[in-house]
């Protein structure tokens, strides 16, 4: 009799026990946080590293097990070369590339390349902030990218062993520039030579006469010892060095609709600190420049500057087709406060 119930109870039970244990895993499953790995190619203590781990951070804390972010700097999942195809493919989320990387999915975004398109830093934020600014964070949805914010680096300025204060200062040198066309044309608007290096290789570059000049932000300028290579940096503030906080629109568009206003929301805010702590690294960094005595800092005087930005004016023309005469008027106007 216990046996034959012993049979029967098995055959009830371990259905049930099956059921129970598959809801389980079901329902383990359906816990299961929202992996977003967020790749750099930047040290952790740079503002866009700080900016990546702050993101975790806040989106963690505020979507706990819905979320996981997962931060990989210093090029440690995806280098320089590869994290565009990466993130494309879904293999990761979230980027920060430089705004001189998108030339090839987006050109009107070579805006920000035009050289001294904008006064000041202030001015680079209201164009940011506008409508036309906002927009071109949209306008690669047809290449499967998404735009969330712009990140600061910083104004670039000039630097070379030879004193730069006038536009025909620069005939003949060599600039090191990224690998951008508006970059290329700033610089053979002045009856200089571009040539396209690696970050990584700009120090050596310099050190060894490879090149004779550079355009960085200070922040730049001083992490990677340019002013121990260069003896003279004008304060041309010329161009801005920027990011755009990228992500695969497939993977961003299928996010459940609160999680994506919360990630949002966040992304705002982290923003704001990523942008104060930029312009108050670059801060600090002009000060330890000038604390290492090396490298003489010259101030140009409002009729110096209108000569640089006149001698480069042609380069606006050239690419106007490519990004848009309203566009550039839009940025033009954001000199206005």
């Amino acid at each position: 009799m216990n046996s034959l119930m012993s049979k029967l109870l098995s055959r009830v039970v371990a259905p049930v026990v099956l059921t129970c244990g598959m809801l389980g895993m079901a329902n383990a499953q359906g816990q299961n946080p929202i992996v977003i790995k967020f790749a750099h190619v930047v040290a952790d203590s740079t503002p866009k590293g700080q900016g990546a781990q702050m993101f975790k951070k806040l989106a963690e804390e505020r979507l706990p097990g819905k979320v996981k972010v997962e931060v990989y700097p210093n090029s440690s999942l995806y280098g320089d070369g590869q994290e565009m195809d990466a993130l494309l493919l879904g293999d990761v989320h979230l980027l920060a590339p430089s705004l001189a990387k998108f030339e090839h999915y987006q050109k009107k975004i070579q805006l920000f390349d035009l050289p001294f398109i904008f006064d000041d830093m202030a001015a680079v934020d209201r164009f940011q902030n506008s409508p036309a600014g906002q927009g071109l964070l949209t306008s690669m949805k047809d290449k499967g990218i998404t735009g969330l914010a712009y990140w600061h680096n910083g104004l670039k300025q000039l630097s070379a062993n030879k004193e730069l204060r006038t536009p025909k200062d620069a005939r003949g040198l060599k600039f090191r520039v990224q690998a951008s066309a508006v970059l290329e044309e700033q610089f053979k608007a002045l009856r200089a030579n571009p040539r396209k290096m690696a970050f990584a290789e700009m120090y050596q570059g310099l050190q060894t006469g490879v090149v004779n000049g550079a355009e960085n932000p200070y922040s730049n300028i001083y992490s990677q010892k340019i002013h121990e290579v260069q003896k003279n940096i004008t304060e041309s503030n010329h161009g801005t060095l920027d990011y755009m906080v990228i992500t695969n629109a497939k993977f961003w568009d299928g996010l459940p609709a609160d999680v994506r206003t919360e990630l949002e929301a966040i992304l705002a805010e982290v923003t704001v600190e990523v942008n104060a702590q930029a312009n108050a690294l670059n801060e600090d960094a002009k000060q330890s420049i000038l604390d290492a005595g090396t490298t003489k800092i010259i101030t140009l005087t409002p009729e110096e500057r209108a000569q640089w930005r006149d001698a480069v004016r042609p380069v606006w023309k050239k690419f106007e087709g490519d990004i848009g005469a309203d566009l550039i008027e839009a940025a033009v106007q954001s000199n206005n406060p």
